[in-house]
């Protein structure tokens, strides 16, 4: 408890962020917008609110649009919201935040804590971008403190789209279910062309090496995939090796005219 001037208990109350709307205490409502929006049991009144809610999902692109138009080159950083402050995967969250920043990258996360923050910890204190694009969630309570613009969004649809549409790589820490399917959406968009010039790069060798052996053994195997498709990522302890990759796909997508290289 921390006594505020007047004698009432100041300790912060945690909230749940709904799109741009923060509620606490008794306010807050039980589920998400997701679900509700998903959830087809129930009486036929999603039959009258569903074109409604067109509307909202709607403001929340218009809203994502607006607020990164004039991003620049970013790199998206995923990794787990449950990595601890002193593990080594956070200061390496930092450290790749910091040297995307160095080489003229914004770092875009998932706004939450763990690695996320990390990420955006090390990009804003290099005097970078730090973007975070948060999720309602039941149980986190909006953007970290590190993020220096920041959405959120009520449905997970739009707020991918941000990602994909924003980012010209991703490089993924350690992580589990959300991380995966970023991954996995990133990879599924490469192999089915929809995004062109996207490296992807998974950063931590010895937590990746399972994933790895499973991809080229039994799904390669069986003809679940193509040998041409371990090829859409890489995998690697080395930053400097990633912040290499990403600055060479970006050269690769807006060649620097003669004229304005550098001597």
């Amino acid at each position: 408890m921390r006594p505020g001037k007047h004698g009432r208990d100041e300790t912060p109350v945690p909230g749940k962020q709904q799109g741009p709307v923060l509620t606490r205490r008794g306010q807050v409502e039980e589920g998400t917008t997701d679900q509700r929006l998903l959830d087809s049991h129930g009486s036929a009144d999603w039959v009258h609110t569903d074109p409604w809610r067109v509307l909202r999902i709607q403001s929340e692109f218009v809203e994502g649009f607006g607020a990164l138009a004039e991003l620049g080159p970013a790199i998206a950083v995923f990794g787990s919201a449950r990595t601890p402050a002193d593990h080594p995967d956070y200061a390496l969250g930092e450290e790749i935040g910091r040297r995307l920043v160095e080489a003229r990258f914004a770092v875009i996360t998932g706004g939450g804590p763990g690695a996320m923050e990390a990420a955006n910890k090390g990009a804003s204190e290099a005097g970078g971008v730090s973007v975070g694009l948060g999720i309602e969630l039941p149980f986190e309570t909006g953007l970290n403190q590190w993020v220096d613009k920041g959405i959120n969004f009520r449905y997970f649809f739009a707020r991918k789209t941000m990602f994909v549409k924003y980012a010209q790589g991703f490089v993924v820490l350690p992580g589990g279910l959300g991380t995966l399917d970023e991954l996995f959406e990133a990879l599924t968009l490469v192999q089915t062309q929809k995004v062109t010039s996207f490296p992807i790069v998974l950063l931590g060798t010895d937590y990746w090496s399972g994933l790895i052996d499973w991809l080229e053994g039994p799904v390669l195997a069986e003809g679940r995939i193509s040998a041409t498709d371990l090829d859409m990522f890489q995998v690697t302890d080395d930053v400097d090796a990633v912040v290499d990759i990403m600055v060479q796909a970006r050269e690769d997508r807006w060649p620097t005219p003669p004229a304005e290289r550098p001597e």
